[in-house]
């Protein structure tokens, strides 16, 4: 179970290393073939206003930050599927809170092999760990070198050893969500003050303001404003709502593990 655990990590990281690059490379095309498209603009030349309604040539028109800030939105979008996928995963089969009651009340009636067979059944975190918790449970019961508070002290650090293996993995990557929802913010308004300036250097001209140059500083701004805010926005709500489900996860184990070093603690006065 162990080496699994490791070859996942192992997969993880390589997964997370990938990624922004992937993204990058695809922003960029993106960015440059679709929206930079000469189709989208005024005499299908990329170099003047984009069309009326435009949706595309108005986005081009953010300038060089608008493929970076696609960057990081690709990786939001990845991330929370990969996230999405691997906490239900973790979740197992099933309710977790009916699951931690059917273990509760076959310990009640020290039937170790059932409460396994749920785990086997369940799978998930909230399982991995129950179960190698009642493995040292039923080790422990054959034990007689060791004196009852030498168990308890065993098998809560069994508990603590087998959370502390599952959740790394449910927490991994959430630190590139909880990065992006800061560094989008800063990106759109690096975008927004580089936009800004290119409209005062318009205002500022001699004579007439060139209103082309005036217009597309105002159209970058805006765009990397919108651009930043959504994408900040979009990785905060799915920060908050895994971890939420990770707490629950959590809990779940905490609540089992503690029924399990109490229930050895009835069993064996």
């Amino acid at each position: 179970m162990k080496k699994n655990r490791k070859k996942n990590r192992k997969f993880n990281v390589g997964f997370a290393s990938l990624v922004i690059p992937v993204a990058l490379v695809v922003a960029i095309l993106i960015f440059k073939f679709i929206m930079g498209n000469p189709q989208n603009f005024q005499g299908n030349d990329p170099a003047n206003a984009a069309l009326p309604g435009n949706f595309y040539g108005v986005v081009y028109k953010g300038g060089f930050i608008v493929p970076l800030l696609m960057t990081l939105l690709l990786t939001v979008i990845t991330f929370v599927i990969e996230r999405f996928l691997a906490i239900r995963k973790a979740t197992g089969t099933g309710s977790v809170v009916d699951f931690v009651q059917d273990v509760k009340e076959n310990l009640q009636k020290n039937e170790i092999d059932s409460a396994m067979t749920e785990c086997d059944e369940q799978k998930g975190s909230v399982a991995n760990v129950i179960k190698s918790v009642l493995l040292r449970y039923r080790a422990l019961e054959k034990d007689n070198s060791m004196v009852k508070d030498q168990k308890l002290s065993a098998l809560q650090n069994e508990v603590e050893e087998a959370t502390s293996l599952e959740l790394p993995a449910l927490e991994e990557n959430l630190v590139f969500l909880a990065t992006i929802t800061s560094l989008a913010t800063l990106m759109g308004l690096l975008g927004t003050v580089l936009g800004m300036i290119r409209a005062f250097a318009a205002l500022a001209n001699a004579g007439a303001p060139d209103s082309v140059a005036l217009a597309q500083g105002i159209s970058e701004a805006l765009v990397n404003t919108a651009f930043g805010i959504g994408t900040a926005s979009l990785a905060l709500i799915f920060y908050n709502f895994f971890t939420t489900k990770i707490d629950k996860l959590t809990y779940s184990i905490d609540e089992a593990g503690f029924s399990l070093v109490q229930t050895y603690a009835a069993n064996h006065a």
